[in-house]
């Protein structure tokens, strides 16, 4: 399956597209109920709908979902977390054997009527046009990950091999979310123990040892700045941006700035401040380097 950012890049959706998507959401918010009505209405008027909704809770509970479902194309929110709840709904669908012409059905009916409310706004014409491509964009997003769901069932029923390359694909997902997430407390863990230093040599201030405790703490400083930074790049990366390795090289970089700042205290160390400097040169060239690179890939 391809990843949610592939998926947008295909259909060339853009942060423009993402911000009049939420600029329409007061007015299909105002006529939620009579899309999901219309589309609950399609739904009881097929067989599989008639056999599934027989009590009024389940007829509600879905109302419901497909309200929230048809909201949250205009919330703004179109990460990894909005891509895998597309997936979920996908495969409920294929669980519950609704087959993909009536998922398509149900679309093709959200899309007259959303169209149709969209050429009654008080627009130029031009920007109608706008906001209704904008809207198709992200509805046939929201159609290829659902039908995708379709697709891999139906390779699933007709292969064994890929049923355990499906079963191994899911166990790695679930093995790196883990991993993701003990990396992200040992960082928190990290960053506290880099505040714990700072306070520390603040103390040696209020001591009275000021040259060391200014050096110790502006060194300090730069370990703290790096712990967040490696923060924001796991986030980000976390909500599907790219990796970024130069943060992990700025942190080479910055203990041996912490480490050189300190040994300039020490008059008897020139030796040891020469390899210092240079290794200052060489992990600063060596981060020049990866800085240009991520610079051309974006």
């Amino acid at each position: 399956m391809r990843s949610f950012k592939e998926i947008k890049e295909h259909y060339n959706f853009t942060d423009e597209d993402a911000q009049r998507l939420v600029s329409l959401k007061p007015v299909m918010e105002s006529r939620d109920q009579e899309i999901a009505g219309a589309l609950s209405s399609y739904i009881m008027s097929t067989i599989i709908g008639a056999r599934l909704l027989t009590e009024d809770a389940r007829r509600t509970h879905l109302f419901e979902a497909q309200q929230q479902w048809f909201l949250a194309m205009f919330e703004g929110n179109y990460n990894n977390k909005y891509y895998e709840k597309l997936i979920k709904i996908g495969i409920v669908h294929v669980k519950k054997a609704v087959d993909a012409h009536s998922l398509n059905r149900a679309v093709n009916i959200i899309r007259s009527l959303c169209v149709d409310i969209l050429y009654t706004q008080k627009k130029p014409a031009e920007e109608i046009l706008a906001d209704i491509l904008s809207f198709e964009k992200i509805l046939d997003m929201n159609l290829d990950v659902m039908t995708s769901s379709y697709i891999e069932e139906e390779i699933r029923n007709y292969s064994s091999l890929y049923r355990i390359k499906s079963a191994l694909v899911d166990f790695s997902e679930k093995f790196l979310q883990s991993a993701n997430l003990v990396l992200v407390l040992a960082l928190i863990g990290l960053t506290l123990g880099a505040i714990a230093l700072f306070l520390t040599d603040i103390q040696k201030l209020f001591a009275g040892d000021l040259e060391n405790g200014i050096i110790s703490a502006l060194g300090s400083l730069l370990i703290i700045w790096v712990m967040i930074e490696l923060m924001n790049t796991e986030i980000y990366h976390l909500k599907g941006g790219k990796f970024r390795i130069s943060v992990f090289v700025s942190v080479a970089l910055v203990a041996v700035l912490r480490e050189t700042m300190i040994a300039a205290l020490k008059h008897d160390q020139s030796v040891m401040m020469g390899y210092l400097i240079a290794a200052i040169l060489v992990i600063g060239f060596v981060y020049w380097i990866i800085m240009q690179g991520e610079g051309r890939t974006g």
